[in-house]
């Protein structure tokens, strides 16, 4: 069990995030429009996992907005923001923030995910949660870069996850 904290207080978080030259772990996650993907969808791009509690909250509004932003100056690269969120609640947030770099995902038909990624808020009222998480795979699903925040409110490190694609 690792452990974050939010506001100081600390939180358990179920599973171990993949570390840097690992294979990704499998995952099915849910689109925007309402369909399965796994990996395979996004065969042959690289991708920068931005997993966050909801997009409903401000750092991770925030880290959506930046990561847009980073997407758009990446070739071959796809941006996967995956929440608890429901898919129509991802999508009419970046509707309404124009954004259309990153792909929303939720886990809420697949919950497995959560820990299998070692993102799993659990024992804590945030529990059913992903904790705030980057990691960056190559085109071959390997992890170039992975990142637990420590701190739920903090946003993550951009640049170390823009380097990883460098």
């Amino acid at each position: 069990m690792q452990q974050i904290t939010r506001a100081g207080e600390p939180l358990d978080v179920a599973g171990t995030l993949p570390g840097k030259g690992q294979p990704a772990p499998d995952m099915t996650l849910t689109n925007t429009d309402l369909q399965d993907v796994t990996l395979a969808t996004y065969a042959g791009k690289r991708k920068v996992l931005n997993i966050i509690p909801s997009v409903d909250t401000p750092t991770c509004a925030m880290s959506t907005r930046h990561f847009n932003a980073l997407a758009s100056k990446l070739d071959d690269t796809v941006v996967l923001v995956v929440s608890a969120d429901l898919p129509f609640a991802a999508k009419r947030f970046c509707g309404a923030e124009g954004l259309d770099n990153v792909e929303t995902l939720s886990t809420f038909r697949h919950p497995e995910f959560r820990e299998a990624w070692g993102v799993a808020l659990s024992n804590n009222a945030m529990e059913g949660l992903c904790a705030r998480a980057v990691v960056v795979l190559d085109a071959d699903n390997r992890v170039l870069h992975s990142e637990l925040v420590s701190e739920l409110k903090n946003e993550p490190d951009y640049d170390a996850a823009l380097a990883a694609l460098n």
